[in-house]
């Protein structure tokens, strides 16, 4: 079953990723109540990391902007599990937190996160629309450019 935020993804030409399993020892996601918390997701794909860091020397801003839609995209096939295959049931995106490898000084990490906060939009309409947190850090896991978590309330 597909939803009205996978409809609208894929007219942009995106898609969620095949199943995946975490590289680490956590959840994907944490339900409370009709709150979904959902875990940190780098910009990985098929397995690999698609691009890495650090953001700001060698890798470049618009980059680091494309794969952070990775992210978002990978929290999304995160938040589907949490709805029980139904995407439609999200009322609305909470808070997005997202994380930039960068060199130091680096002052574009708001830029790089809107690529994550631009698919929550495009899937969500203004239920996607959330407050945020954009912050340069010194690593990543598997030194990946980007990482973006979210918080999510759904209809039960």
């Amino acid at each position: 079953m597909t939803s009205i935020a996978e409809d609208r993804l894929a007219k942009m030409g995106l898609s969620l990723p095949k199943p995946w399993t975490p590289r680490g020892n956590f959840l994907p996601y944490r339900r409370d109540g009709a709150t979904i918390f959902l875990s940190g997701q780098i910009c990985e794909w098929d397995g690999s990391v698609v691009l890495e860091g650090p953001v700001g020397g060698a890798t470049g801003a618009d980059a680091a902007h494309d794969v952070a839609r990775i992210c978002a995209l990978n929290l999304l096939y995160a938040l589907k599990l949490a709805c029980e295959g139904d995407l439609d049931r999200v009322e609305e995106v909470i808070r997005l937190g997202g994380f930039v490898n960068c060199v130091s000084g680096f002052s574009g990490s708001p830029a790089v996160i809107n690529g994550a906060t631009d698919v929550f939009i495009a899937a969500f309409g203004e239920a996607g629309r959330h407050c945020r947190t954009a912050v340069g850090v010194a690593g990543l896991p598997g030194n990946a450019a980007v990482e973006v978590d979210a918080i999510v309330r759904i209809r039960l």
